[in-house]
């Protein structure tokens, strides 16, 4: 590292300095996560013991649940000990190990977004073939395809990342680590770790939103040229869920990745809405849309009491 004096650890300043609005965002995330945890797995349970929800869609439910499981795991706990702690540290290694499962859990819901996409497509397009088109080999296929690209592409960001060098600066002006957020702390040239993550942002994310965008269009063409007003109603109906899902993924994710790094408080804003809001909405979501859900979760709470 040359002359460079070695941090061994950043400060994450967190989102207020006040030790009475700790407390109160503490109590607060702590619930946001007891329910995202609850929440998540419920769908899981549900998904695996109901015999009713034996469809691929459900099994892609089941795996977006374990996901946002991991994606707040990862984020979540450092920013609550973070807010009681006097000493909001956290290790460089641990800093670059949370920028990687970010990286990986995010990357890995945008491609099963856009695999969910098109199973609905499929669904409403072809559902007399959709049992032999979506069938447990593909569905797997797919899924274990989203981890691995997804953890392939974190591999390789993080890999570009490790030749950075940070010296001097340690604040943190954000909750969590991003990559975006350590390249004012470095004191090395960071043009070949910020143009990896361009283009992995710009092939990854932006690529995985046009996959969703066209398997929407032909949605919307299938629908369009159905004849009753109740079966275009009803075919719209089992898209819902994901479209509100993708908004509230793509809406904040996008916007975080792609605006200046400032540490504004809109930064912070996105930050959130994509690590802690979004994994706590999406099965509410999905079980207040969706009557097979519903009804599952019902059956299951019979049996249980």
């Amino acid at each position: 590292m040359g002359n460079h004096s070695v941090v061994p650890e950043f400060i994450l300043l967190g989102l207020s300095g006040d030790t009475q609005i700790q407390v109160l965002l503490f109590v607060l995330f702590l619930v946001i996560y007891l329910l995202t945890m609850v929440g998540n797995l419920v769908m899981l349970l549900v998904v695996r013991i109901d015999s009713h929800l034996c469809t691929p869609m459900y099994f892609f439910l089941g795996q977006l649940s374990f996901l946002d499981l991991c994606h707040s795991s990862v984020t979540v706990p450092k920013l609550l000990e973070n807010l009681l702690s006097e000493k909001k540290t956290i290790s460089v290694e641990g800093c670059l190990a949370q920028v990687f499962f970010v990286f990986a859990t995010g990357g890995t819901e945008s491609c099963l977004l856009a695999v969910m996409a098109y199973d609905r497509y499929v669904a409403i397009s072809s559902p007399l073939l959709y049992g032999q088109v979506m069938n447990r080999q593909l569905c797997v296929g797919l899924v274990w395809g989203s981890w691995g690209v997804a953890f392939l592409d974190a591999f390789i960001n993080i890999l570009v990342a490790l030749d950075l060098d940070f010296c001097e600066a340690q604040n943190i002006h954000h909750f969590i680590c991003e990559l975006p957020s350590l390249y004012p702390l470095s004191c090395s040239d960071v043009s070949a770790s910020y143009t990896t993550l361009l283009c992995s942002s710009l092939l990854h994310f932006i690529g995985n939103f046009l996959l969703i965008c066209f398997s929407y269009i032909r949605i919307l063409l299938t629908i369009l040229g159905i004849s009753s007003t109740s079966g275009r109603s009803k075919a719209f109906s089992t898209c819902s869920s994901h479209l509100t899902a993708v908004t509230f993924f793509y809406g904040s994710g996008l916007l975080r990745y792609l605006m200046p790094n400032s540490g504004s408080t809109q930064e912070l804003i996105f930050s959130l809405q994509y690590t802690v809001i979004t994994p706590m909405l999406n099965p509410l979501i999905y079980s207040l849309k969706n009557q097979e859900v519903k009804a599952a979760v019902k059956r299951m709470l019979r049996k249980c009491f």
